[in-house]
This record gives C-alpha cells, sequence and structure tokens, in this order.
C-alpha cells in the first residue's frame, strides 16, 4: 500500500489508522502533489487557501476508490493537531465503508487513550464532556469509552496522592528459559547466556550502588520497585537475593510501598525462590500462565504446562504472598474462544489480586511475525470482552491499560485488580506522571516533570554490551541529575 502526502507529513496517525484495517501490511510513503499510481494507494491532502484550510483524502483499495473532504475557514483557530484529527476521521470512514470493520478505539492510536482522559479530568470536564469527545471526535465506541473512564476513575485518587519527588525503580532481568514466539523483548536465553550472569549480577550491582548516591544527592523518595524482564526467576535464589540485597543495603527503603517482582513463567519457580524473594521484601508477583491450554502453551514455546502454573501459584499462597498477578493473553495462535473462556474463568475461580488481560501484538522482532498471520483472524475481540464481563462482575476493576502497535483487532491490555490491589508502578509507568529510575540491559529511564517534560535515558540492550561497556553506561546517569538540576525551582 503506497501513502501519498500533498501538504503534510502526518505519516505516524495516517498510518495508524491504515493499520487498523490493514494490519501487517508493509506501506510506501511518497511525498507529492499528483498521484502516479494506479492501485492500491491513499493520497492524503491539505492545501491551505487564503480564507480556509481544503482537507481530502483520495483512497484506492481492492479495486474501490473514493474522495472525500472537508473545508476548514480560518476564522476557527486551528493547529496541525486539528487537521491532522480531521484527516484520519476521514480516512476512517472511508476505510471503514469499504472493509465493514468499525474498529472499537475509533482514530486513537495512541499507546494511552487513558491519558487523554486523565487529561479532561484534570480539565474539570464531566463525564458527559468526555464521552462526548470521545465518541464525537474521536469516534470511539461507548464500550471503550465507558472502560477508559472507569481506568481514569479508579486511578484519580491515586494519581491525586503522587508525591513529586518519589521515584520508582525498574531492574531488568533480561535472561529467559526460552523465547516465547510472540515476543519482542530484549531478553537472552538462559542457556546461550549463561556465562554472562555472575558479570551481569557483579555490574548490576554496582549500578544499583551508583544510582542510589545520586538518588540520596538529589533528595528523592524512593516509592516502588519492580523486576521485570525477561523472566527475573531465571536467576538462583541465590542470585536473586544478591540483587535484592543490594537495592536494600543502597537505597532508603522506608518509604517503598510497593515492590513486584515477576515470577513469570511456572517453569522457573521453586519454593527456594519464592521464600528468597519473600524474605528481602517483595510483596507483589507474577505468576503467568498466559494460557491454560496446554496445546497453546506448547504451539508459544513456554516450556510449561497449566498444572505448574496451579503449583506454582499454591505454593506463593503457602509462602504468604497476599498480591499475586496473572498475565494472560487473547488472540495467541490455535486458541479459541472456548478454551480463552476457559482460561479466564478457571483463573477467576483462583481469585488473585490481579489479573491482566493482553490483547496478542504482531512485534517486527518477534518469531510469530515470520510464519503463519493466520492469527489475525482470529475472533479476539469476542474473547476480550468475555473477559471484561466475567472480571466486572466477579468483583475486579480496570486500573490500568495501554495499546501496543500492531495489536490484534485493534484492542488493548488492561489490568484488572481488586479494590485495594492496583500496581501503583503499573499506573505510574502508563500514565508517565512518575520518575522511573532503570536498571540492567534494556532499561530505559524514564525522567518525569510537569513543566519540563519527560526524558529518556538508555541503557545498553543486551547483557554483553552491558557487560563490555558499563563504564560508559554509567556515565551517561549524569543526565538525571542535569534534568532535576534544571527542574529544581530553588536552582532555577
Amino acid at each position: 500500500m503506497i501513502i501519498i502526502f500533498s501538504g503534510n507529513d502526518y505519516k505516524y496517525e495516517i498510518e495508524g489508522v491504515l493499520k487498523l484495517f490493514i494490519p501487517a501490511t508493509k506501506f510506501t510513503h511518497i511525498y507529492s502533489d499528483k498521484i502516479e499510481v494506479e492501485n492500491n494507494y491513499i493520497f492524503v491532502r491539505q492545501k491551505e487557501c487564503k480564507s480556509y484550510t481544503l482537507l481530502y483524502i483520495i483512497c484506492n483499495y481492492e479495486g474501490k476508490t473514493k474522495r472525500q473532504g472537508e473545508i476548514l475557514y480560518k476564522n476557527v483557530s486551528l493547529i496541525n493537531s486539528d487537521k491532522e484529527l480531521h484527516l484520519s476521521r476521514i480516512l476512517y470512514k472511508i476505510l471503514s465503508g469499504f472493509t465493514g470493520i468499525v474498529p472499537k478505539w475509533g482514530v486513537i492510536t495512541g499507546i494511552r487513550p487513558v491519558k487523554r482522559v486523565n487529561s479532561f479530568l484534570s480539565e474539570g470536564k464531566s463525564r458527559e464532556e468526555i464521552y462526548d469527545l470521545l465518541k464525537c471526535e474521536y469516534l470511539v465506541s461507548k464500550e471503550k469509552c465507558d472502560i477508559a473512564y472507569e481506568t481514569a476513575m479508579t486511578q484519580k485518587k491515586i494519581l491525586d496522592e503522587l508525591d513529586g519527588r518519589s521515584f520508582s525503580l525498574y531492574i531488568s532481568i533480561p535472561f529467559c528459559p526460552t523465547r516465547c514466539s510472540y515476543c519482542s523483548f530484549i531478553s537472552q536465553t538462559y542457556d546461550s547466556g549463561i556465562k554472562l550472569i555472575p558479570e551481569y549480577i557483579d555490574k548490576l550491582c554496582r549500578e544499583t550502588r551508583y544510582t542510589a548516591q545520586l538518588v540520596k544527592r538529589l533528595g528523592l523518595k524512593l516509592d516502588t520497585v519492580y523486576f521485570g524482564g525477561g523472566t527475573p526467576t531465571s536467576f538462583s535464589a541465590q542470585q536473586l537475593s544478591a540483587v535484592m540485597k543490594a537495592i536494600e543495603h543502597s537505597f532508603d527503603m522506608s518509604n517503598v510501598r510497593e515492590y513486584t517482582v515477576e515470577a513469570g513463567r511456572p517453569d522457573t519457580i521453586t519454593e527456594e525462590k519464592l521464600r528468597a524473594i519473600k524474605a528481602n521484601g517483595c510483596t507483589r508477583i507474577s505468576i503467568n500462565p498466559q494460557t491454560l491450554n496446554d496445546s497453546v502453551l506448547e504451539v508459544i514455546g513456554r516450556k510449561h504446562n497449566s498444572a505448574q502454573f496451579f503449583e506454582s501459584f499454591e505454593l506463593a499462597r503457602k509462602i504468604g504472598f497476599d498480591s499475586v498477578n496473572t498475565d494472560i493473553i487473547a488472540g495467541l495462535p490455535t486458541d479459541t474462544v472456548d478454551s480463552f473462556k476457559n482460561t479466564v474463568d478457571k483463573l477467576t475461580e483462583l481469585s488473585p489480586e490481579n489479573i491482566t488481560v493482553h490483547t496478542l501484538s504482531i512485534k517486527r522482532a518477534a518469531l510469530l511475525n515470520r510464519g503463519d498471520r493466520s492469527v489475525l483472524e482470529n475472533p479476539t475481540d469476542v474473547m476480550v470482552d468475555h473477559a471484561s464481563n466475567r472480571l466486572m462482575g466477579s468483583g475486579y476493576h480496570p486500573y490500568y491499560l495501554y495499546r501496543q502497535k500492531n495489536m490484534v483487532g485493534n484492542l488493548e491490555n488492561i489490568g484488572w485488580s481488586k479494590t485495594g490491589h492496583e500496581s501503583l508502578y503499573n499506573i505510574y509507568i502508563m500514565e508517565e506522571v512518575q520518575t522511573i529510575l532503570a536498571m540492567g540491559a534494556g532499561a530505559s529511564t524514564k525522567l518525569v516533570d510537569k513543566n519540563k517534560g519527560i526524558q529518556r535515558v538508555f541503557n545498553y540492550k543486551f547483557p554483553l554490551e552491558y557487560n563490555k561497556h558499563f563504564d560508559l553506561m554509567i556515565a551517561r546517569k549524569n543526565e538525571i541529575e542535569d534534568f532535576y538540576a534544571k527542574t529544581d525551582p530553588e536552582k532555577e
């Protein structure tokens, strides 16, 4: 498919809308005032005239051609983002007419739709005004308005109480037993990376101590801790203890309200590891089945079965974990609606404090993106609807929501929680309201200030790079101190 831009460069949003209707397709971008191709093109025109702006799109797709446009008079204040939104709506309506597809999120293609609702709430808009904006301006369905609004309301009290000098700590353990077919995270299989792990742990502990000294100088308060990956429980109990003790001995832990470790895959969980995690201050863990259908687990490359998940969950309860998250994915290869419903129903009966329902995303770096595309035809929307209805009826409420590129069915990932068990870290990172200081290979620090915006500081991606170029990477952390020096009102 060729996209021709004339008088504009709205590549991100226009391509985002196209992907709602034509997924897993390569797009070619051309900048021209002429159409010099015959088939399968989108011509996106913005023409500035003396008293008005002309916007129109010509769409040729699968033998059908349609032209549709709008005139925006210049006596109304308009910025480019408004014009981009108008063009997105035009394209959405044309393609919806061609294909019969009506994406429920309308023309909202960004990662964080709830952030938009939170912005409307901060402006003092009522529920009715927010629904009108979402439905009329962005073409969002009532169903998705409901889920976005309820998520925002769950978050409101938590966000209102956020301390502006607090931060969260993310620790990357980028090792896994095997690589799942849908995964694009930066991680290394344990067998191929085992020789790197001792040096990696040593360097990670050094980065921990360096970061803690920086935090002390800046006067920041540690709020939440999150171990992610990869699979942190790929490490032994002794290795996990070494990293967790380095954190405890380096940082002031007195204000920490939440400490999460992604135990992740049941085939990596042992009683010794869970006891070590618990003894070192963790208050919340994730044990992620992804599905309770053993044949689907085999297809996606998970080396465990559903029985191991239940055993791991029971073991976590025995050891005393009273806040457990479980992840599942809608739309996995060979999964069916009935099988997915069974997964949701069994998890609900198990009654973990959090259930996160992901929608499959066909990521460019994932193994799944190199083969069968039949997953694009899965009735994923039916699966997600069942999960939402079942969880809502079982006392769970949505507390964070985000979307990813190339997500099947243009759907979303939703974190569901029992009251009082909302993950603070997940809310903060998704709504981009708190600084996240990140350590380890592939980790990305996100510095947040309401006046200065957001700045990122990246660590080296892979364990080998991280180990080899450690001193160069540590030097980048000076950017954190520079950022806070610029945003400290006493120093301005």
